[in-house]
């Protein structure tokens, strides 16, 4: 059990690793792949809606779920049509994320019953989480492409502990296999 575990653990580190390393080289081939993930997602969710449309027996849900469904289809037509403006607005909408979710971490900062610590932590990434959204929001055309190296720079990192996970898993798995099987 622990070899298989550490095997995908391997390959999951591996994996990442790749995808950092292409993704630091080339942010615009990232921030590519990403509008066209939400292009997929979005063509996936309009055919999901307009199955729940054909599976609901009144009428009032099936205009709605039709209606949602075209929705989708158009939002992933627009993003493949205009993929630029659709990695710009899809760093506008992280900017706003990462705004609105540090003001409430800071807000959690003054909560009571939390020691020092809690609130240090709490106000502090609260704090970068406003700082991020700002400055996507001041530069979201930079933005895009930095969000990708960063990426890119976090896939390498959790690759890499991801790796080392695994050695250390099949080290630990080969030491406590003569304790599973004692020899009689």
């Amino acid at each position: 059990m622990l070899s298989s575990m550490s095997k995908s653990l391997l390959w999951r580190g591996l994996l990442a690793v790749v995808i950092g390393v292409v993704s630091v080289a080339w942010p615009n081939v990232t921030v590519g792949a990403l509008v066209i993930l939400f292009a997929v997602y979005a063509f996936i969710a309009g055919a999901a809606s307009a199955a729940r449309a054909f599976a609901s027996r009144s009428a009032g849900p099936v205009v709605g779920y039709l209606l949602l469904a075209l929705l989708d289809v158009v939002a992933g037509i627009a993003a493949l049509a205009w993929p630029n403006i659709t990695a710009l607005v899809l760093t506008i909408w992280i900017a706003a994320w990462a705004f609105v979710s540090g003001i409430i971490e800071v807000a959690m900062a003054f909560r009571h019953g939390e020691d020092a610590g809690e609130r240090a932590m709490w106000a502090l990434t609260g704090l970068v989480s406003i700082a991020l959204g700002v400055v996507l929001a001041i530069r979201p055309d930079i933005g895009a492409v930095s969000l990708a190296t960063v990426f890119g720079l976090f896939s390498i990192v959790y690759g890499i502990s991801t790796v080392v996970l695994s050695a250390q898993l099949r080290k630990a798995g080969s030491t406590a296999q003569p304790l599973a099987n004692p020899v009689s």
